[in-house]
């Protein structure tokens, strides 16, 4: 190999990611999908990526780096975020009241708007949702609970079914956040959508964005 041959493989090595990049140069990129949706997401030369994202009562964000695909770049989050928790922390066994649920946060207060569903002795279920006082099953004769599983919709986390012995009459189960909030990309695919427009492939679906400032 000549001089200047092994020259350009030791440049393409040190060049950084996002300078080899196509269809998506570094730059400050902003959502375009109407005021309810706000989100940018900074693509830095040195391959690394900053994101931001607040929907109603959603909010996330993510760092961490990008690499090259045929189409676009791909997003990892570093470091790889720990996703939130339902942790089973009691089952009463005490006293002839209806079935009683509460969904707590660590500290202790209650939780309003978790979903769950309540697999009942006989096959059917019931679906609701819970308060920050909790839930209880206003009518006994239903049947008795067998399991439950719970669902935080907002950021999309379901916890394992949690059996219910048949003496419990109440059940608490705290949700622990971790890294609650913090956008788990693996791979995530942003791209070029044509016209100016970015896409970034999120979980949840495709958000365009364009960009409004290069970055170094």
């Amino acid at each position: 190999m000549s001089s200047l041959s092994k020259l350009l493989a030791l440049l393409c090595v040190l060049l950084p990611a996002a300078a080899q990049a196509e269809g998506v140069p570094p730059a400050l990129y902003r959502a375009a999908q109407g005021p309810e949706l706000a989100a940018q997401i900074e693509i830095r030369a040195d391959g690394h990526f900053d994101y931001a994202l607040a929907y109603g009562a959603l909010d996330e964000h993510a760092e961490g780096l990008w690499t090259k695909t045929d189409t676009g770049i791909a997003l990892t989050t570093q470091p790889k975020p720990k996703p939130p928790e339902f942790r089973l922390d009691h089952q009463g066994r005490a006293g002839d009241a209806p079935f009683a649920l509460l969904v707590r946060w660590p500290d202790g207060r209650g939780i309003a708007g978790v979903d769950f569903r309540l697999g009942l002795a006989d096959g059917s279920e019931i679906t609701g949702y819970t308060q920050d006082y909790g839930w209880r099953l206003g009518d006994p004769e239903k049947g008795k609970p067998v399991w439950i599983e719970l669902a935080e919709p907002m950021h999309g986390f379901t916890s394992p079914r949690f059996p219910i012995a048949a003496e419990t009459h109440s059940m608490t189960v705290t949700l622990v956040p971790n890294d609650m909030g913090v956008a788990a990309f693996d791979g995530t695919l942003f791209e070029s959508g044509g016209e100016g427009a970015y896409l970034l492939h999120h979980p949840r679906g495709d958000i365009r964005f364009r960009a409004i400032s290069p970055r170094s």
